[in-house]
């Protein structure tokens, strides 16, 4: 049986890269490629392959979106996330939105022929790497209820770009209270940075704008 591939990347060297790797092997046909969001959810509603291959930062249409929308268009596609990004957001965000497997463009030829192959069995595969964040990242939901109210207020300052020493002013603080404010609430949400901060705090409700 031969696996029909879609494959979402807006670089245009990326897509010829896995085509060149596709046609490497008998059981495996890219039957469309696509170079941006809106893009991929036409093609797939209209091609129906056995797997897609999506990066998750595209033009449009990000392909956390675009997942969703060809998942809801077609339930048993399989689809397999191939990025850089290999924050705990992103990684939750692909997942969420119905993706089978996540990988980054690190990986080696061997794996990426082995996930297209497990997610096309209806399996999940996730980089170790990848496996070991998001466990990380699902174990410190339990904290990421402990922010302090005060945390909580300097979350939704940040969220409106706020920066520390405007923070500082507005809650008639010091600046370096802020930093170590700033820092609790970036170990509690497991966060890289303030953009991963708030965009985890909103994906849990801890925070709206």
């Amino acid at each position: 049986m031969t696996l029909r591939i879609l494959i979402a990347d807006d670089h245009p060297i990326v897509r010829d890269g896995l085509i060149a790797v596709a046609e490497t092997q008998p059981d495996l046909e890219v039957v469309g490629e696509a170079g941006d969001g809106e893009e991929a959810v036409e093609l797939a509603s209209r091609l129906e392959p056995d797997v897609v291959l999506m990066d998750l930062r595209m033009p449009k249409m990000s392909g956390a979106e675009a997942i969703r929308r060809i998942r809801a268009r077609l339930p048993r596609a399989h689809v397999l996330i191939l990025t850089t990004y290999d924050n705990d957001a992103s990684i939750l965000e692909g997942l969420q939105a119905g993706a089978q497997g996540y990988l980054l463009k690190g990986s080696s030829r061997q794996e990426l022929l082995s996930a297209i192959r497990a997610v096309a069995r209806g399996e999940s595969r996730l980089q170790p790497s990848v496996a070991g964040k998001l466990i990380s990242s699902l174990q410190s939901g339990a904290t990421a209820g402990e922010l302090s109210n005060r945390e909580l207020e300097v979350l939704r300052l940040i969220a409106k770009g706020k920066r520390n020493r405007e923070i500082a002013e507005e809650l008639y603080l010091s600046e370096k209270t802020i930093k170590a404010h700033v820092s609790s609430i970036l170990k509690k949400l497991n966060a890289e940075d303030r953009t991963e901060a708030v965009t985890v705090a909103l994906r849990r409700g801890l925070i709206s704008l």
